[in-house]
Protein backbone atom coordinates (compact mmCIF):
# COMPACT_ATOMS: atom_id res chain seq x y z
CA UNK A 1 0.00 0.00 0.00
CA UNK A 2 1.39 3.39 -1.01
CA UNK A 3 0.87 6.09 1.59
CA UNK A 4 2.46 8.97 -0.31
CA UNK A 5 -0.98 10.38 -1.13
CA UNK A 6 -1.56 10.82 2.58
CA UNK A 7 1.64 12.77 3.11
CA UNK A 8 1.18 16.52 3.33
CA UNK A 9 2.07 19.43 5.55
CA UNK A 10 -1.25 18.99 7.33
CA UNK A 11 -2.21 16.28 9.80
CA UNK A 12 -0.35 13.08 8.93
CA UNK A 13 -2.02 9.78 9.63
CA UNK A 14 -1.47 6.33 8.19
CA UNK A 15 -3.62 3.24 8.64
CA UNK A 16 -2.50 0.04 10.30
CA UNK A 17 -1.32 -2.56 7.82
CA UNK A 18 -4.14 -4.77 6.57
CA UNK A 19 -4.56 -8.22 8.13
CA UNK A 20 -4.62 -9.46 4.53
CA UNK A 21 -0.94 -8.50 4.43
CA UNK A 22 0.19 -9.16 7.99
CA UNK A 23 -1.58 -12.44 8.73
CA UNK A 24 -0.37 -14.44 5.75
CA UNK A 25 1.79 -17.43 6.65
CA UNK A 26 4.75 -16.27 4.58
CA UNK A 27 4.95 -12.94 6.45
CA UNK A 28 4.33 -14.48 9.87
CA UNK A 29 7.22 -16.81 9.11
CA UNK A 30 9.47 -13.82 8.37
CA UNK A 31 9.09 -11.88 11.61
CA UNK A 32 12.05 -10.77 13.71
CA UNK A 33 12.03 -10.00 17.42
CA UNK A 34 11.59 -6.39 18.47
CA UNK A 35 11.77 -4.31 21.63
CA UNK A 36 8.20 -5.38 22.56
CA UNK A 37 9.13 -9.07 22.47
CA UNK A 38 8.70 -10.74 25.84
CA UNK A 39 12.39 -11.39 26.55
CA UNK A 40 13.13 -7.70 26.00
CA UNK A 41 10.24 -6.43 28.15
CA UNK A 42 11.21 -8.78 30.98
CA UNK A 43 14.82 -7.56 31.08
CA UNK A 44 13.70 -3.92 31.08
CA UNK A 45 11.30 -4.67 33.89
CA UNK A 46 13.96 -6.40 35.98
CA UNK A 47 16.24 -3.38 35.55
CA UNK A 48 13.54 -0.80 36.20
CA UNK A 49 12.31 -2.54 39.37
CA UNK A 50 15.84 -3.29 40.62
CA UNK A 51 15.49 -7.07 40.75
CA UNK A 52 18.47 -9.00 42.12
CA UNK A 53 19.48 -12.63 41.61
CA UNK A 54 21.59 -14.39 44.24
CA UNK A 55 23.02 -17.89 44.42
CA UNK A 56 21.64 -19.50 47.60
CA UNK A 57 22.85 -23.08 47.13
CA UNK A 58 25.25 -24.72 44.69
CA UNK A 59 25.65 -28.30 45.82
CA UNK A 60 27.18 -29.89 42.71
CA UNK A 61 29.84 -32.59 42.65
CA UNK A 62 33.00 -32.68 40.51
CA UNK A 63 31.02 -33.73 37.44
CA UNK A 64 28.43 -30.97 37.92
CA UNK A 65 25.68 -33.23 39.25
CA UNK A 66 23.53 -32.00 42.10
CA UNK A 67 21.24 -29.16 43.18
CA UNK A 68 21.40 -25.39 42.76
CA UNK A 69 19.04 -22.73 44.13
CA UNK A 70 18.83 -19.07 43.13
CA UNK A 71 16.75 -16.42 44.86
CA UNK A 72 15.15 -13.69 42.77
CA UNK A 73 14.28 -10.62 44.82
CA UNK A 74 11.44 -8.58 43.29
CA UNK A 75 9.45 -5.63 44.66
CA UNK A 76 6.39 -7.90 45.03
CA UNK A 77 7.88 -10.96 46.73
CA UNK A 78 10.87 -13.28 46.24
CA UNK A 79 10.80 -16.38 44.06
CA UNK A 80 13.27 -19.24 43.84
CA UNK A 81 14.76 -20.98 40.84
CA UNK A 82 15.59 -24.59 41.69
CA UNK A 83 17.87 -26.67 39.45
CA UNK A 84 18.53 -30.41 39.46
CA UNK A 85 21.56 -31.33 37.34
CA UNK A 86 21.74 -35.01 36.36
CA UNK A 87 24.07 -37.55 34.76
CA UNK A 88 22.68 -38.19 31.30
CA UNK A 89 24.02 -41.00 29.16
CA UNK A 90 24.49 -40.41 25.44
CA UNK A 91 21.83 -43.03 24.66
CA UNK A 92 19.29 -41.13 26.77
CA UNK A 93 19.93 -37.74 25.21
CA UNK A 94 17.18 -36.45 22.91
CA UNK A 95 15.41 -33.12 22.40
CA UNK A 96 12.18 -34.89 21.48
CA UNK A 97 9.17 -34.60 23.75
CA UNK A 98 9.27 -38.38 24.34
CA UNK A 99 12.46 -38.00 26.42
CA UNK A 100 12.30 -39.13 30.05
CA UNK A 101 15.67 -37.82 31.30
CA UNK A 102 17.51 -34.55 30.80
CA UNK A 103 20.82 -32.94 31.77
CA UNK A 104 19.02 -30.40 33.94
CA UNK A 105 15.48 -29.80 35.17
CA UNK A 106 14.13 -26.56 36.64
CA UNK A 107 11.23 -25.01 38.49
CA UNK A 108 10.27 -21.54 39.66
CA UNK A 109 8.54 -21.53 43.03
CA UNK A 110 7.08 -18.90 45.34
CA UNK A 111 7.87 -20.95 48.45
CA UNK A 112 11.35 -20.90 49.93
CA UNK A 113 12.80 -24.39 49.37
CA UNK A 114 13.47 -25.49 52.94
CA UNK A 115 14.49 -29.08 53.64
CA UNK A 116 10.99 -30.51 53.27
CA UNK A 117 10.14 -28.48 50.18
CA UNK A 118 13.44 -29.32 48.49
CA UNK A 119 12.90 -33.00 49.18
CA UNK A 120 9.47 -32.82 47.54
CA UNK A 121 10.83 -30.97 44.53
CA UNK A 122 13.67 -33.45 44.13
CA UNK A 123 11.14 -36.29 44.06
CA UNK A 124 9.11 -34.66 41.29
CA UNK A 125 10.85 -32.00 39.18
CA UNK A 126 13.45 -34.33 37.56
CA UNK A 127 10.56 -36.49 36.30
CA UNK A 128 8.78 -33.53 34.63
CA UNK A 129 5.39 -34.75 33.29
CA UNK A 130 5.64 -37.93 35.39
CA UNK A 131 5.99 -35.87 38.58
CA UNK A 132 3.55 -33.47 40.20
CA UNK A 133 4.01 -29.86 41.16
CA UNK A 134 2.02 -27.82 43.68
CA UNK A 135 0.43 -24.38 43.38
CA UNK A 136 3.66 -22.96 44.84
CA UNK A 137 5.41 -23.78 41.57
CA UNK A 138 4.50 -21.82 38.45
CA UNK A 139 7.06 -22.94 35.83
CA UNK A 140 8.45 -26.39 35.03
CA UNK A 141 11.27 -26.82 32.53
CA UNK A 142 14.18 -28.96 31.38
CA UNK A 143 17.26 -28.62 29.19
CA UNK A 144 20.08 -30.57 27.60
CA UNK A 145 23.69 -29.52 27.11
CA UNK A 146 24.98 -28.59 23.70
CA UNK A 147 27.56 -31.26 24.43
CA UNK A 148 30.45 -30.39 22.11
CA UNK A 149 30.39 -26.69 22.91
CA UNK A 150 29.76 -27.30 26.60
CA UNK A 151 32.77 -29.62 26.83
CA UNK A 152 34.93 -27.25 24.76
CA UNK A 153 34.18 -24.38 27.13
CA UNK A 154 34.83 -26.50 30.23
CA UNK A 155 38.17 -27.75 28.89
CA UNK A 156 39.34 -24.27 27.92
CA UNK A 157 38.34 -22.70 31.24
CA UNK A 158 39.98 -25.56 33.15
CA UNK A 159 43.22 -24.78 31.31
CA UNK A 160 42.94 -21.09 32.14
CA UNK A 161 42.00 -20.07 28.59
CA UNK A 162 38.92 -18.48 27.06
CA UNK A 163 37.01 -20.61 24.54
CA UNK A 164 37.19 -19.93 20.83
CA UNK A 165 34.68 -17.10 20.13
CA UNK A 166 33.97 -18.46 16.66
CA UNK A 167 32.89 -21.80 18.16
CA UNK A 168 30.63 -19.95 20.58
CA UNK A 169 28.89 -17.98 17.86
CA UNK A 170 28.39 -21.07 15.66
CA UNK A 171 26.19 -22.62 18.34
CA UNK A 172 25.15 -19.64 20.46
CA UNK A 173 24.30 -21.47 23.68
CA UNK A 174 25.65 -23.95 26.22
CA UNK A 175 22.34 -25.73 26.61
CA UNK A 176 18.88 -25.74 25.09
CA UNK A 177 15.49 -26.15 26.69
CA UNK A 178 13.14 -28.78 25.33
CA UNK A 179 10.04 -27.55 27.17
CA UNK A 180 8.97 -24.67 29.41
CA UNK A 181 5.61 -25.43 30.99
CA UNK A 182 3.27 -23.09 32.85
CA UNK A 183 -0.40 -22.20 33.36
CA UNK A 184 -1.61 -25.10 35.46
CA UNK A 185 0.08 -28.02 33.72
CA UNK A 186 1.08 -30.93 35.96
CA UNK A 187 -0.23 -29.21 39.09
CA UNK A 188 1.49 -25.85 38.51
CA UNK A 189 -0.25 -22.62 39.52
CA UNK A 190 -2.53 -21.44 36.72
CA UNK A 191 -2.26 -18.05 35.10
CA UNK A 192 -5.22 -16.52 36.96
CA UNK A 193 -3.59 -17.41 40.29
CA UNK A 194 -0.29 -15.90 39.15
CA UNK A 195 -2.00 -12.67 38.07
CA UNK A 196 -3.76 -12.36 41.43
CA UNK A 197 -0.39 -12.59 43.17
CA UNK A 198 0.66 -9.47 41.27
CA UNK A 199 4.11 -10.50 40.07
CA UNK A 200 3.37 -11.53 36.48
CA UNK A 201 0.51 -9.81 34.69
CA UNK A 202 1.80 -9.97 31.10
CA UNK A 203 1.97 -13.08 28.89
CA UNK A 204 4.98 -15.39 29.13
CA UNK A 205 7.08 -13.20 31.44
CA UNK A 206 7.32 -16.06 33.93
CA UNK A 207 8.48 -18.46 31.21
CA UNK A 208 11.03 -15.94 29.97
CA UNK A 209 12.37 -15.49 33.51
CA UNK A 210 12.91 -19.25 33.76
CA UNK A 211 14.88 -19.25 30.49
CA UNK A 212 16.94 -16.23 31.57
CA UNK A 213 17.84 -17.98 34.84
CA UNK A 214 18.69 -21.20 33.01
CA UNK A 215 21.16 -19.19 30.95
CA UNK A 216 22.73 -17.84 34.14
CA UNK A 217 22.96 -21.36 35.56
CA UNK A 218 24.71 -22.61 32.40
CA UNK A 219 27.55 -20.13 33.03
CA UNK A 220 27.90 -21.13 36.68
CA UNK A 221 27.74 -24.77 35.64
CA UNK A 222 30.66 -24.73 33.19
CA UNK A 223 32.77 -22.65 35.58
CA UNK A 224 32.09 -25.06 38.44
CA UNK A 225 33.03 -28.16 36.45
CA UNK A 226 36.18 -26.44 35.13
CA UNK A 227 37.21 -25.44 38.67
CA UNK A 228 36.86 -29.04 39.85
CA UNK A 229 38.73 -30.39 36.83
CA UNK A 230 41.84 -28.18 37.28
CA UNK A 231 41.48 -26.01 40.40
CA UNK A 232 44.96 -24.51 40.08
CA UNK A 233 44.72 -23.29 36.50
CA UNK A 234 41.02 -22.65 35.87
CA UNK A 235 39.50 -19.26 35.03
CA UNK A 236 36.03 -17.75 34.72
CA UNK A 237 34.28 -17.28 31.41
CA UNK A 238 34.75 -13.73 30.16
CA UNK A 239 31.63 -11.59 30.60
CA UNK A 240 31.67 -10.47 26.96
CA UNK A 241 31.61 -14.08 25.83
CA UNK A 242 28.86 -14.89 28.32
CA UNK A 243 26.79 -12.08 26.93
CA UNK A 244 27.15 -13.59 23.46
CA UNK A 245 25.59 -16.84 24.65
CA UNK A 246 21.89 -17.43 25.10
CA UNK A 247 19.75 -20.48 25.71
CA UNK A 248 18.82 -22.69 22.80
CA UNK A 249 15.42 -24.20 22.22
CA UNK A 250 14.15 -26.98 20.01
CA UNK A 251 10.49 -26.36 19.16
CA UNK A 252 8.19 -28.60 17.19
CA UNK A 253 4.53 -28.75 16.23
CA UNK A 254 3.38 -28.53 19.84
CA UNK A 255 3.59 -24.76 19.62
CA UNK A 256 1.87 -24.31 16.25
CA UNK A 257 -1.85 -24.69 17.16
CA UNK A 258 -1.42 -22.06 19.88
CA UNK A 259 -1.83 -19.32 17.29
CA UNK A 260 -5.18 -20.78 16.25
CA UNK A 261 -6.44 -21.63 19.73
CA UNK A 262 -5.67 -18.22 21.28
CA UNK A 263 -6.95 -15.82 18.62
CA UNK A 264 -7.61 -12.80 20.88
CA UNK A 265 -4.18 -13.06 22.44
CA UNK A 266 -2.44 -13.40 19.07
CA UNK A 267 -4.41 -10.47 17.69
CA UNK A 268 -3.25 -8.28 20.57
CA UNK A 269 0.37 -9.37 20.09
CA UNK A 270 0.34 -8.50 16.41
CA UNK A 271 -1.77 -5.37 16.93
CA UNK A 272 0.74 -4.11 19.49
CA UNK A 273 3.57 -4.54 16.98
CA UNK A 274 1.58 -2.92 14.18
CA UNK A 275 0.62 0.05 16.34
CA UNK A 276 4.26 0.52 17.27
CA UNK A 277 5.20 0.52 13.59
CA UNK A 278 2.34 2.90 12.81
CA UNK A 279 3.50 5.37 15.48
CA UNK A 280 7.03 5.38 14.09
CA UNK A 281 5.84 5.79 10.50
CA UNK A 282 3.75 8.79 11.51
CA UNK A 283 6.86 10.61 12.74
CA UNK A 284 7.22 13.73 10.59
CA UNK A 285 10.82 14.75 11.18
CA UNK A 286 13.74 12.37 11.73
CA UNK A 287 16.45 13.76 13.99
CA UNK A 288 20.14 13.37 13.24
CA UNK A 289 20.41 11.11 16.30
CA UNK A 290 17.73 8.77 15.00
CA UNK A 291 19.38 8.68 11.57
CA UNK A 292 22.68 7.64 13.15
CA UNK A 293 20.97 5.03 15.30
CA UNK A 294 19.22 3.59 12.27
CA UNK A 295 22.52 3.31 10.41
CA UNK A 296 24.23 1.71 13.43
CA UNK A 297 21.50 -0.89 13.99
CA UNK A 298 21.42 -1.70 10.28
CA UNK A 299 25.14 -2.49 10.45
CA UNK A 300 24.55 -4.62 13.56
CA UNK A 301 21.79 -6.48 11.75
CA UNK A 302 24.09 -7.31 8.83
CA UNK A 303 26.78 -8.66 11.17
CA UNK A 304 24.17 -10.63 13.08
CA UNK A 305 22.89 -12.24 9.89
CA UNK A 306 26.39 -13.03 8.66
CA UNK A 307 26.92 -14.99 11.90
CA UNK A 308 23.52 -16.71 11.64
CA UNK A 309 24.23 -20.39 11.13
CA UNK A 310 21.56 -22.55 9.51
CA UNK A 311 21.47 -25.92 7.76
CA UNK A 312 18.16 -25.11 6.06
CA UNK A 313 18.66 -24.21 2.38
CA UNK A 314 15.57 -22.03 2.21
CA UNK A 315 16.59 -20.05 5.30
CA UNK A 316 20.19 -19.75 4.08
CA UNK A 317 18.95 -18.40 0.74
CA UNK A 318 16.73 -15.91 2.53
CA UNK A 319 19.60 -14.68 4.72
CA UNK A 320 21.82 -14.29 1.66
CA UNK A 321 19.09 -12.24 -0.02
CA UNK A 322 18.80 -9.94 3.01
CA UNK A 323 22.54 -9.27 2.94
CA UNK A 324 22.45 -8.60 -0.81
CA UNK A 325 19.50 -6.24 -0.45
CA UNK A 326 21.12 -4.31 2.38
CA UNK A 327 24.44 -4.13 0.50
CA UNK A 328 22.81 -2.77 -2.69
CA UNK A 329 22.81 -0.09 -1.12
CA UNK A 330 19.15 0.86 -0.70
CA UNK A 331 18.30 4.59 -0.91
CA UNK A 332 17.62 4.86 2.82
CA UNK A 333 19.61 8.06 3.34
CA UNK A 334 17.48 9.91 0.81
CA UNK A 335 14.29 9.02 2.67
CA UNK A 336 15.73 9.84 6.08
CA UNK A 337 16.40 13.44 5.09
CA UNK A 338 12.79 13.99 3.95
CA UNK A 339 9.68 14.77 5.93
CA UNK A 340 7.75 11.61 6.83
CA UNK A 341 10.87 9.69 5.91
CA UNK A 342 10.06 6.50 7.81
CA UNK A 343 6.76 6.16 5.98
CA UNK A 344 8.50 6.72 2.65
CA UNK A 345 11.18 4.19 3.55
CA UNK A 346 8.55 1.62 4.57
CA UNK A 347 6.61 2.10 1.34
CA UNK A 348 9.76 1.75 -0.75
CA UNK A 349 10.78 -1.40 1.15
CA UNK A 350 7.34 -2.95 0.63
CA UNK A 351 7.61 -2.44 -3.11
CA UNK A 352 11.29 -3.32 -3.59
CA UNK A 353 12.57 -5.71 -0.90
CA UNK A 354 11.86 -9.28 0.13
CA UNK A 355 9.37 -9.90 2.93
CA UNK A 356 12.05 -10.93 5.41
CA UNK A 357 14.09 -7.78 4.75
CA UNK A 358 10.93 -5.69 5.11
CA UNK A 359 10.24 -7.17 8.52
CA UNK A 360 13.85 -6.76 9.63
CA UNK A 361 13.59 -3.06 8.83
CA UNK A 362 10.28 -2.85 10.68
CA UNK A 363 11.93 -4.25 13.81
CA UNK A 364 14.69 -1.65 13.51
CA UNK A 365 12.16 1.18 13.22
CA UNK A 366 10.37 0.01 16.37
CA UNK A 367 13.75 -0.19 18.13
CA UNK A 368 14.49 3.47 17.48
CA UNK A 369 11.57 4.94 19.42
CA UNK A 370 11.22 3.55 22.95
CA UNK A 371 9.49 6.79 23.93
CA UNK A 372 6.71 6.05 21.41
CA UNK A 373 6.29 2.29 21.70
CA UNK A 374 7.34 0.90 25.07
CA UNK A 375 4.02 1.58 26.78
CA UNK A 376 2.34 -0.71 24.25
CA UNK A 377 3.77 -3.73 26.07
CA UNK A 378 0.89 -3.35 28.56
CA UNK A 379 -1.56 -4.27 25.79
CA UNK A 380 -0.16 -7.73 25.02
CA UNK A 381 -2.56 -9.59 27.33
CA UNK A 382 -6.14 -10.57 26.49
CA UNK A 383 -9.40 -11.76 27.99
CA UNK A 384 -9.81 -14.95 26.01
CA UNK A 385 -13.43 -15.69 26.91
CA UNK A 386 -15.61 -16.13 23.82
CA UNK A 387 -19.25 -16.25 24.94
CA UNK A 388 -22.00 -17.22 22.52
CA UNK A 389 -24.42 -14.47 21.47
CA UNK A 390 -27.56 -16.60 21.03
CA UNK A 391 -29.87 -13.71 20.09
CA UNK A 392 -27.83 -12.65 17.05
CA UNK A 393 -29.86 -12.84 13.85
CA UNK A 394 -28.44 -15.15 11.20
CA UNK A 395 -28.51 -12.27 8.73
CA UNK A 396 -26.06 -10.43 10.98
CA UNK A 397 -23.89 -13.54 11.31
CA UNK A 398 -23.78 -13.88 7.53
CA UNK A 399 -22.80 -10.23 7.19
CA UNK A 400 -19.85 -10.77 9.55
CA UNK A 401 -18.74 -13.74 7.46
CA UNK A 402 -18.98 -11.65 4.28
CA UNK A 403 -17.04 -8.70 5.70
CA UNK A 404 -14.53 -10.36 8.05
CA UNK A 405 -14.07 -13.90 6.68
CA UNK A 406 -14.03 -13.33 2.93
CA UNK A 407 -10.45 -14.64 2.94
CA UNK A 408 -11.74 -18.08 3.99
CA UNK A 409 -13.57 -18.41 0.66
CA UNK A 410 -10.42 -17.99 -1.41
CA UNK A 411 -9.92 -21.69 -2.15
CA UNK A 412 -12.01 -24.64 -3.31
CA UNK A 413 -12.69 -26.84 -0.29
CA UNK A 414 -13.49 -29.80 -2.54
CA UNK A 415 -9.98 -30.04 -3.97
CA UNK A 416 -7.87 -32.71 -2.25
CA UNK A 417 -4.79 -30.49 -2.18
CA UNK A 418 -6.67 -27.99 -0.02
CA UNK A 419 -7.48 -30.62 2.61
CA UNK A 420 -4.38 -32.77 2.25
CA UNK A 421 -3.20 -32.41 5.87
CA UNK A 422 -4.81 -32.86 9.27
CA UNK A 423 -3.68 -32.05 12.81
CA UNK A 424 -4.10 -34.49 15.68
CA UNK A 425 -2.78 -35.02 19.21
CA UNK A 426 -0.40 -37.93 19.83
CA UNK A 427 -1.68 -40.57 22.25
CA UNK A 428 1.44 -40.84 24.43
CA UNK A 429 2.31 -37.15 25.01
CA UNK A 430 -0.85 -35.41 23.73
CA UNK A 431 1.39 -33.30 21.49
CA UNK A 432 0.05 -31.93 18.17
CA UNK A 433 1.09 -33.80 15.05
CA UNK A 434 0.64 -33.27 11.31
CA UNK A 435 -0.75 -36.10 9.14
CA UNK A 436 -1.56 -36.72 5.47
CA UNK A 437 -5.35 -37.09 5.23
CA UNK A 438 -5.46 -39.41 2.22
CA UNK A 439 -2.39 -41.48 3.08
CA UNK A 440 -2.47 -41.98 6.87
CA UNK A 441 -5.04 -43.02 9.47
CA UNK A 442 -6.07 -40.64 12.26
CA UNK A 443 -8.24 -38.04 10.55
CA UNK A 444 -11.10 -39.10 12.84
CA UNK A 445 -9.05 -37.62 15.72
CA UNK A 446 -8.56 -34.31 13.92
CA UNK A 447 -7.98 -31.11 15.91
CA UNK A 448 -10.04 -28.07 14.90
CA UNK A 449 -7.33 -26.14 13.10
CA UNK A 450 -8.99 -25.68 9.70
CA UNK A 451 -10.81 -22.42 10.47
CA UNK A 452 -11.27 -21.56 6.80
CA UNK A 453 -12.89 -24.94 6.15
CA UNK A 454 -15.25 -24.52 9.12
CA UNK A 455 -16.30 -21.07 7.93
CA UNK A 456 -17.00 -22.43 4.45
CA UNK A 457 -19.06 -25.27 5.90
CA UNK A 458 -21.08 -22.86 8.05
CA UNK A 459 -21.71 -20.55 5.11
CA UNK A 460 -22.95 -23.51 3.06
CA UNK A 461 -25.24 -24.65 5.90
CA UNK A 462 -26.71 -21.15 6.24
CA UNK A 463 -27.31 -20.96 2.48
CA UNK A 464 -29.05 -24.36 2.46
CA UNK A 465 -31.60 -23.19 5.03
CA UNK A 466 -32.64 -20.05 3.19
CA UNK A 467 -35.12 -18.44 3.09
CA UNK A 468 -36.13 -19.72 6.54
CA UNK A 469 -32.64 -19.25 7.99
CA UNK A 470 -32.81 -15.46 7.67
CA UNK A 471 -35.71 -15.46 10.12
CA UNK A 472 -33.81 -17.49 12.74
CA UNK A 473 -31.37 -16.39 15.37
CA UNK A 474 -28.19 -18.21 16.37
CA UNK A 475 -29.84 -20.14 19.23
CA UNK A 476 -32.56 -21.50 16.96
CA UNK A 477 -30.06 -22.44 14.27
CA UNK A 478 -27.84 -24.29 16.77
CA UNK A 479 -30.75 -26.41 17.95
CA UNK A 480 -30.81 -27.74 14.40
CA UNK A 481 -27.04 -27.70 13.77
CA UNK A 482 -25.19 -27.85 17.13
CA UNK A 483 -21.87 -28.80 15.45
CA UNK A 484 -21.42 -25.15 14.41
CA UNK A 485 -21.44 -23.72 17.94
CA UNK A 486 -17.66 -23.23 18.27
CA UNK A 487 -17.10 -21.60 14.89
CA UNK A 488 -20.07 -19.27 15.44
CA UNK A 489 -18.68 -18.24 18.82
CA UNK A 490 -15.36 -17.56 17.17
CA UNK A 491 -16.87 -15.44 14.40
CA UNK A 492 -19.01 -13.47 16.86
CA UNK A 493 -16.18 -12.71 19.27
CA UNK A 494 -13.35 -11.86 16.87
CA UNK A 495 -15.06 -9.01 14.99
CA UNK A 496 -13.01 -6.38 16.84
CA UNK A 497 -9.73 -8.35 16.71
CA UNK A 498 -8.32 -7.67 13.25
CA UNK A 499 -5.23 -9.88 13.57
CA UNK A 500 -6.93 -12.87 15.19
CA UNK A 501 -7.06 -15.16 12.17
CA UNK A 502 -4.25 -16.57 10.05
CA UNK A 503 -5.47 -15.80 6.56
CA UNK A 504 -4.27 -18.97 4.92
CA UNK A 505 -5.37 -22.56 4.56
CA UNK A 506 -3.66 -24.51 7.37
CA UNK A 507 -4.75 -27.86 5.93
CA UNK A 508 -3.33 -27.36 2.44
CA UNK A 509 -0.54 -29.58 1.14
CA UNK A 510 1.70 -26.50 0.83
CA UNK A 511 1.20 -25.34 4.42
CA UNK A 512 4.50 -24.91 6.33
CA UNK A 513 3.89 -25.07 10.10
CA UNK A 514 7.40 -23.69 10.59
CA UNK A 515 5.94 -20.26 9.78
CA UNK A 516 3.60 -20.51 12.78
CA UNK A 517 6.51 -21.45 15.02
CA UNK A 518 8.66 -18.52 13.91
CA UNK A 519 5.84 -16.04 14.47
CA UNK A 520 5.32 -17.05 18.08
CA UNK A 521 9.04 -17.41 18.80
CA UNK A 522 9.75 -13.93 17.38
CA UNK A 523 7.18 -12.52 19.79
CA UNK A 524 9.05 -14.30 22.59
CA UNK A 525 12.27 -12.63 21.45
CA UNK A 526 13.97 -15.56 19.72
CA UNK A 527 16.83 -15.12 17.24
CA UNK A 528 18.92 -17.29 14.89
CA UNK A 529 15.97 -19.31 13.54
CA UNK A 530 17.30 -22.60 12.18
CA UNK A 531 14.56 -24.79 10.65
CA UNK A 532 15.33 -28.51 10.74
CA UNK A 533 12.32 -29.35 8.57
CA UNK A 534 8.92 -27.82 7.90
CA UNK A 535 7.89 -29.18 11.31
CA UNK A 536 10.51 -28.12 13.86
CA UNK A 537 13.06 -25.42 14.47
CA UNK A 538 16.00 -24.47 16.69
CA UNK A 539 16.36 -20.95 18.02
CA UNK A 540 18.27 -18.93 20.63
CA UNK A 541 16.80 -16.82 23.43
CA UNK A 542 18.57 -14.06 25.37
CA UNK A 543 21.69 -14.03 23.20
CA UNK A 544 23.26 -10.63 23.79
CA UNK A 545 21.11 -9.96 26.85
CA UNK A 546 22.77 -8.29 29.86
CA UNK A 547 24.01 -10.63 32.56
CA UNK A 548 22.36 -10.51 35.97
CA UNK A 549 25.19 -8.27 37.18
CA UNK A 550 24.65 -5.89 34.26
CA UNK A 551 20.98 -5.03 34.70
CA UNK A 552 21.85 -1.41 35.43
CA UNK A 553 24.43 -0.78 32.70
CA UNK A 554 23.82 1.98 30.17
CA UNK A 555 23.67 -0.42 27.21
CA UNK A 556 21.15 -2.60 29.01
CA UNK A 557 18.66 -2.61 26.14
CA UNK A 558 21.01 -2.71 23.14
CA UNK A 559 20.71 -6.35 22.04
CA UNK A 560 18.25 -6.53 19.15
CA UNK A 561 20.87 -8.04 16.80
CA UNK A 562 23.72 -9.54 18.87
CA UNK A 563 26.91 -10.57 17.12
CA UNK A 564 30.51 -11.38 17.92
CA UNK A 565 31.80 -8.44 15.89
CA UNK A 566 29.39 -6.09 17.67
CA UNK A 567 30.95 -7.15 20.97
CA UNK A 568 27.50 -8.20 22.11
Amino acid sequence: MNHFSKISDKAFEIPLRSPDVVMKLERLGSLFPNRLSFARTLVRRMAKENWSITKEKFDLDNRGIGTAIYKINTPVFPVWFVVFADDLKASERTDRVIAEKWDATFTLTTKEPDEDKLRYLKENIPFQEAGRCTSDEFILSRANKSVRLFNHVVEKLASGQQPNPTKLIEVGYLMRTTAVYGNGKFGLADISHIKKQGLFALPFQAEMLCVYLARNFSFDWVEHIASKMKPNSCCRLDDKLKRGLGVGNATGLGMAPFLVNHPKLISNWILTRERALQRVNETRDISATKRRQFSDILKQAKMHIEEWSTTDQRQAKSLSLIINELDAPPPFDRFLSMKNGWCRLTDWSTENLSIETQELINSILIELYPELVDNLELETGADENMPLVPSMALDELEEIIETKYYWAMAFDNKEKANNARFWYASENKEEPRFGWRYLEPGADKELRIGIAQEVQSLKTALAERKPTASKLNVAEFLILRPEFREIIQRIQNLQSHPYAEIRDNLLADICRPINLLRCKLAMFGATKFDPKSDLWIRITLFQGAPLKEQLHHENLDNWLFPSLENGF
